[in-house]
């Protein structure tokens, strides 16, 4: 198992270096920040000037390894937009985006697997058919027409839920969160249910899948030839080896449900991490967008960390591998 751990974390540190690398050089090709800091009325020397402070007249190799540095000790620069430094600006703007992404992944896991076992169980009766039916509108559409669509209903047409923003938000300590207020919690409906659609009728199918397929191996059958109800069967011995592979997918849904929280709130006009990511590029912030990547890779890389550590555990048949190797 320790050997396991640590080759593990030792992929997953190349993993996050090669995306710094990769995400580091793409930002050279995305504009020059002096042309947005700088006015109509700049001089060569002001541009020289500034690119010296900054440190852009350094080799390449030079700016990433300060880059890789700053990062390990959490300084990630100094904003050129704001003037700011950045890990100051993504302590401000992550508790709106960590608790959308937790509302979203909460309803997804919940509801989704819910779902999952009904629509396996109930498989011939209508409701299942229905549920099956229109969750191919949570696959099939695009997640910002999601959010339009719900805006123009329950925003526009009903006016019973706001339709940006994030309410109002009470401080705790440094934390800002809206969960103690009703504006709060009304504004973060929609964009919990336009983030955390697709990965709920993605669970769902997968959890019915797989279930089915549970239901038909060999010591299901000698269960019920045993006598058990089917309570037991579906949810002692079917529902807990279905949720082994669900278990890989569901962990890559949470951190996708972070990392792609950019597009909900541009949508919502959530004040999130990924607005700032947005208008980041609009600006070339490059130290916020270099941050905002390591910072997703961090919590992708993480999170496969621990569904793999979780899939070792629970499945005895890769302790097996292991000892074998």
């Amino acid at each position: 198992m320790f050997a396991y751990i640590v080759r593990r974390m030792f992929q997953s540190v190349i993993v996050l270096l090669v995306v710094g690398l990769v995400a580091f050089s793409m930002f050279r090709f995305v504009g020059d920040p002096i042309d947005n800091m700088l006015g109509q009325e700049r001089t060569q020397a002001d541009i020289d000037r500034l690119r010296t402070e900054l440190g852009l007249d350094q080799p390449f190799p030079v700016q990433y390894f300060k880059f890789l540095k700053g990062a390990v000790q959490g300084d990630f620069g100094v904003s050129y937009r704001q003037g700011r430094p950045v890990s100051t600006i993504l302590i401000e703007r992550a508790p709106a985006t960590l608790e959308l992404a937790f509302v979203s992944g909460f309803l997804a896991i919940t509801m989704g697997i819910a779902l999952g076992v009904f629509t396996a169980i109930r498989r011939q009766g209508v409701a299942a058919n229905v549920i099956m039916t229109v969750s191919l509108l949570g696959v099939s559409l695009p997640t910002f027409l999601i959010g339009i669509l719900l805006i123009y209903v329950f925003s526009i047409e009903l006016g019973v839920l706001p339709s940006f923003g994030r309410g109002e938000t009470v401080m705790i300590g440094s934390w800002s969160t809206g969960f103690l207020t009703t504006s709060g919690l009304k504004a973060l409906i929609l964009p919990a249910i336009t983030l955390g659609l697709y990965q709920m009728t993605l669970i769902m199918r997968l959890v019915r899948s797989e279930m089915l397929e549970v239901m038909r191996a060999d010591y299901v059958r000698f269960a019920r030839a045993r006598g058990l109800s089917d309570r037991v069967i579906n949810f002692r011995h079917a529902l807990k080896n279905t949720l082994v592979p669900v278990i890989t997918i569901t962990g890559l849904q949470l951190g996708s449900i972070i990392a792609f929280a950019i597009i909900t709130e541009t949508v919502f006009q959530w004040p999130g991490v990924g607005l700032l990511f947005i208008n980041a590029i609009q600006f070339v912030d490059i130290p916020v967008m270099a941050a905002y990547l390591m910072l997703i890779s961090v919590m992708f890389v993480s999170i496969n960390l621990i569904v793999d550590l979780l899939y070792y555990a629970i499945d005895p048949r890769l302790r097996v591998d292991a000892r074998a190797t």
